[in-house]
């Protein structure tokens, strides 16, 4: 495969899971919206931190599927905050699966850059705090 790597990136995942049957379309791959759901689950926990509270997806401004998931991958979710705004928070996910326990191979399946905006308890925007 030409994206194999050998080991995944040198920190804590922010969520990692394992997609079952009911995951996959007709040709056994695991449904594209089901890898974004779970982007967009991993890519709000680092915006809600950044926030310090609730936060909603405003746009996904990139996604990009490098290779398809499988049943028994272990996919795991890596996620940053790579910039903010006024009341924006920009994160990169970037998604690795685990493939083959008897011969492990490690590849990049998918990344993505989503937006969030922070918001209060009434949904509506709210300025992020200046001190992170």
């Amino acid at each position: 495969m030409p994206d194999s790597i050998t080991r995944l990136p040198d920190r804590q995942p922010i969520l990692r899971v394992m997609p079952m049957p009911a995951d996959v379309n007709p040709q056994g791959d695991v449904f594209g919206g089901w890898i974004m759901a779970q982007v967009d689950v991993a890519g709000a926990i680092p915006a809600m931190q950044r926030a310090r509270g609730r936060v909603t997806t405003v746009a996904v401004n990139s996604f990009l599927f490098k290779q398809p998931v499988s049943v028994g991958d272990v996919v795991s979710f890596f996620a940053e905050v790579v910039d903010t705004g006024r009341t924006s928070i920009k994160v990169r996910v970037e998604v690795y699966a685990e493939r083959h326990p008897a011969q492990p191979i490690i590849v990049k399946v998918t990344e993505a850059v989503l937006t969030y905006v922070a918001i209060n308890q009434h949904g509506a925007k709210r300025e992020l705090q200046n001190n992170q």
